[in-house]
């Protein structure tokens, strides 16, 4: 595939976050609102805690052992890991605690997503250089979570400042997060990249996204005393997780 062409799908599969902002547009009525938000944080940190745990972290973790010897590895998931934990904390603390809680979820989701994105956007890219169905694929598999990706961030967003450009602005912003991704690959990375190096970012991420999903989302999603639509967005996360590894 020409290195036009793999910048296409890498741009596709990011812009693909945009998609799922678009649920911004629905018209939910007063009474239902707090189920509406609620079955879409279920969903999210459903989906992040289930990409992390079934897609980046074993990916990640038998590159890692395949790579060293079992203590070195032990150590670098486990380092890799606590610091994404970490850093939930340190943006946290960063934040004016005044914020609407909303808010601040959807600017964490956003952060948290657009660094998962942008070692996407490079595995993508150098997929699609060496290997037109492979790229097709990871990008096809990639735009099936980044959509309630997308969710994720523009929901909380939207219903804390009712401002729709800064919904969409957000998750839009995590999408670009893919495409330069590939553009700094092509850049400055191409030839020095690693599956190592990804494996390391990425373990980063799951942890972020872990304690994103565990600390911040969940007490929000409880708080909101829905149950029957938390159980509803945790199945519909679990069964789009289920397709997109046994069919994509």
């Amino acid at each position: 595939m020409s290195t036009l062409n793999a910048f296409l799908v890498s741009t596709m599969a990011g812009m693909s976050t945009l998609i799922g902002g678009l649920i911004i547009f629905l018209h939910i009525k007063e009474r239902n609102l707090n189920k509406f938000i609620t079955f879409c944080l279920a969903f999210s940190l459903s989906i992040m805690i289930g990409i992390s745990l079934t897609d980046l972290i074993p990916t990640s973790f038998f590159h890692v052992l395949y790579t060293y010897n079992l203590f070195t590895s032990i150590l670098i998931i486990a380092l890799s890991f606590l610091l994404g934990v970490t850093a939930v904390s340190l943006i946290n603390k960063h934040m004016d605690n005044d914020n609407n809680s909303l808010y601040k979820l959807g600017i964490l989701s956003m952060l948290a997503l657009m660094l998962h994105n942008f070692p996407e956007g490079i595995a993508t890219f150098i997929g699609s250089i060496h290997n037109v169905e492979l790229g097709l694929k990871l990008s096809l598999a990639i735009m099936f979570h980044n959509i309630p990706e997308g969710i994720s961030i523009a929901v909380p967003i939207y219903y804390a400042t009712k401002s729709k450009k800064k919904a969409l602005g957000n998750t839009l912003l995590s999408g670009l997060a893919e495409p330069l991704g590939a553009l700094l690959a092509f850049i400055f990375l191409k030839n020095f990249i690693t599956e190592t190096m990804i494996s390391i970012v990425l373990l980063f991420v799951a942890g972020i996204m872990i304690t994103l999903s565990i600390q911040e989302m969940l007490p929000k999603v409880m708080s909101y005393n829905e149950n029957k639509y938390i159980y509803l967005g945790i199945v519909t996360a679990s069964l789009l997780i289920i397709i997109n590894h046994f069919f994509l």
